[in-house]
Order: C-alpha cells, then sequence, then structure tokens
C-alpha cells in the first residue's frame, strides 16, 4: 500500500533533491537523478537512478517509491513507462520565477509540509524582492546563451533574474518560449541587438569564450570588445528551484556589478 504523505519519493531532477534537503525532508529521498549536487552530500547519500532524459526503470521499481517526482516534456517518456507499472508520479513544468515558487509549495504539501514550504517561498520572493530594488546605474544590455551550436537563448526564469540583477535582457520576448527549439536564434541577432555582457551557460559543457569571441562580426559587439563575457555554472542558473534563486541570481548579480553588486541573505 502506498503511504501518504509518501515516505519513499524518486527525483528524477535536481531542483525537487535540493528543496527537500531544504525543507528538512531528506530522508524521503531514496533515489535522484545523477544531476543532483545541491546539497554536496547528495552525491554520498543517495543512489542515482536517472540522467535527463533516461532513467534506469528497473532500478527505480526496486526502490519501491510511493513518489516519482519529474520535470517537464523532456520526460514523457519516462514518466510513461513508469505510470504503466504503477508508480505514482507528480510531473513538474515550471519555466518561470513563479512557477518555481510554485513548485515549492506544491512540493512541500505534497510531502504534508506545506507551512514550511511556504515558508521557504516566501524567503525566497523577499530575498528578489530586496535584491529588485537595489539602487543601480544604467542597466546594462544581457544576452544569456544557454548553448553554443545552435544558439539558443535564455529560458524565462533566466530572463527575469537578469531583469532582477539590474539588467535588461536583450531578447526578452523569447522568455515566453518553453522550448529551447523555439528559443534558437541566428548569430546576427545578437550582433544587431549589441549586448553589454554576454553570460553563457551551455547546459553541462564548459563555456569555452574564444568560440564566442571568434563568431563572426562579433568583435564588434560592446561586450566582447570589453571583454565581458561570464561563464554562470549550468547546475546554478539552468535548474528550475531553489539554486536559481541563490547562487544563480548572485553569480548574475556580481557578473552585471563586478565592482561591488551586493546581494541579499
Amino acid at each position: 500500500m502506498r503511504q501518504f504523505p509518501p515516505r519513499r519519493i524518486v527525483c528524477l531532477t535536481e531542483e525537487t533533491v535540493e528543496t527537500l534537503y531544504l525543507l528538512g525532508e531528506q530522508d524521503r529521498i531514496v533515489g535522484v537523478s545523477g544531476y543532483a549536487v545541491r546539497p554536496p552530500r547528495v552525491r554520498r547519500e543517495k543512489p542515482r537512478v536517472s540522467a535527463f532524459i533516461s532513467a534506469d526503470i528497473p532500478k527505480i521499481l526496486a526502490l519501491e517509491p510511493d513518489l516519482v517526482l519529474a520535470f517537464s516534456d523532456l520526460q514523457a517518456e519516462i514518466v510513461a513507462d513508469l505510470v504503466r507499472a504503477g508508480v505514482a508520479l507528480h510531473a513538474f513544468n515550471q519555466r518561470d520565477i513563479a512557477g518555481i515558487l510554485a513548485m515549492i509549495r506544491t512540493l512541500g504539501a505534497l510531502v504534508g509540509v506545506a507551512e514550511r514550504a511556504d515558508q521557504l517561498a516566501r524567503g525566497f520572493e523577499h530575498r528578489l524582492a530586496k535584491i529588485a530594488s537595489t539602487p543601480r546605474p544604467l542597466k546594462p544590455r544581457v544576452y544569456f546563451e544557454e548553448w553554443d551550436d545552435p544558439l539558443i537563448s535564455g529560458i524565462g526564469w533566466v530572463s527575469e533574474l537578469i531583469e532582477i540583477a539590474g539588467g535588461e535582457d536583450v531578447l526578452p520576448k523569447l522568455r515566453f518560449q518553453q522550448a529551447a527549439k523555439d528559443r534558437i536564434i541566428s548569430p546576427d541577432v545578437v550582433r544587431v541587438a549589441a549586448p553589454d555582457v554576454i553570460l553563457a551557460s551551455w547546459c553541462g559543457k564548459k563555456v569555452v569564450p574564444d568560440r564566442i569571441r571568434q563568431r563572426p562580426g562579433w568583435s564588434e559587439i560592446p561586450a566582447v570588445a570589453n571583454d565581458r563575457i561570464v561563464e554562470i555554472k549550468s547546475p546554478l542558473i539552468l535548474q528550475p528551484g531553489p539554486a536559481a534563486l541563490t547562487d544563480g541570481l548572485d553569480a548574475i548579480v556580481k557578473a552585471l556589478w563586478p565592482e561591488g553588486g551586493s546581494t541579499a541573505s
């Protein structure tokens, strides 16, 4: 018989893992994604059962989970296999800051700690508001690159965080495109936009600034001419959870305001 609140949870992405640890509910976790690195001790404490678009279904079933937590349409095939095997599952699909905060509250309700989750979400809301209200000089224009071949611009929550940090996303309309394929752009779009800062996070592989500098016509872009190309590690910014609202946002602030970008605790 399944237990509710669930006592045995498998998390197929990192953000639900971090959220459960922050809620003090980590003992419920019996399996995690191989990308789960926050907090660092999760690598020692929890068995890895999946990548992002693939999973070891027999290993997950052997853990006898009461609940599996998934994310997005990219895990639809994994979800289908688990549903057919009779596993209870919740698939999140947050793509903006409001969605991240809703995920935290929903997850708290699922494990029976709704009030604690609400307090956690409120803390993040206060932090974001405090950083957003920090007086800044003129807003630097920012291009965020999520992938380099083809070029893919930043997803919704990244664009919002750039604005909270005091910057201006040069491609703001693309934030509403959930699928990466719908955020593919040509190099000329960035050249014409002429960002002051380029933030790059190539979704799991190391950013090579020289490749960015050497793109035809990009030498005239202010960010390239003034050597303002900054890598932000993907676990900090491309996971739609607490990491993005804390260390990810802090990294953006530091990139935009290297001489004194303060963040809120």
